[in-house]
């Protein structure tokens, strides 16, 4: 277990590497996975009708809002701001790719966007949505809510979608204590064993 203790706000080399890693990175993403992205915006568009993009706001870095942008898996008649865990009967919302690109987290692509806007990071605490007071303040009691939000995060990897709030914002708090560009390396690669697993995923859960 990871015990050094880190001041987020002290590190400006640290920072300024990860801010140049995510453009290299996100810009690369986009250039190779551009067919990937017409290829999911053709078969959504043929799926059910609606945009393509879903649009969500969501808790950035200071507690600032942003909008943050996933490929559409919801109906058009889904409740927006509301977290798919609590809807009533939340499968009959979800279209029928939106399960799969859930499930293998396609949905999340689009997020690219948000990284080269600068509202995201690659690797950090996932973005709560606006009205999900209570995670907002849990993380508050560890400096969660201090740096950028991100694609991924060490609560992910650790269970994802099956944590509960304390769990996930202390977790949360364990990668803002150790920061790190060898520790945002060791999440990446976790993501991408847990994406290929789909572990700790449950359909119609999102993040």
């Amino acid at each position: 277990m990871y015990s050094k203790k880190y001041d987020c706000n002290k590190n400006k080399a640290y920072f300024f590497a990860k801010r140049l890693i995510d453009i290299i990175l996100s810009l690369t993403a986009v250039i190779i996975l551009s067919p990937v992205f017409l290829a999911v915006a053709l078969i959504i568009k043929l799926d059910s009708k609606g945009p393509v993009f879903f649009m969500q706001r969501r808790v950035g870095k200071n507690k600032e809002l942003f909008r943050i942008f996933k490929f559409r898996t919801m109906k058009t008649d889904t409740p927006n701001d509301i977290p798919t865990h609590l809807l009533q009967s939340p499968d009959l919302f979800i279209t029928r790719i939106g399960g799969f690109l859930r499930k293998t987290s396609l949905d999340e692509l689009p997020q690219i966007i948000n990284i080269l806007k600068g509202e995201m990071s690659i690797i950090g605490p996932r973005p709560a949505l606006w009205n999900q007071i209570d995670l907002i303040l849990e993380r508050e009691k560890y400096r969660a809510n201090s740096v950028l939000p991100g694609l991924t995060g060490w609560a992910q990897i650790n269970g994802r979608d099956e944590l509960p709030i304390e769990v996930k914002a202390k977790l949360d708090g364990e990668y803002i204590d150790n920061i790190s560009l060898a520790f945002d390396i060791k999440i990446f690669f976790k993501t991408i064993i847990s994406v290929l697993t789909s572990e700790g995923v449950k359909e119609g859960l999102g993040g």
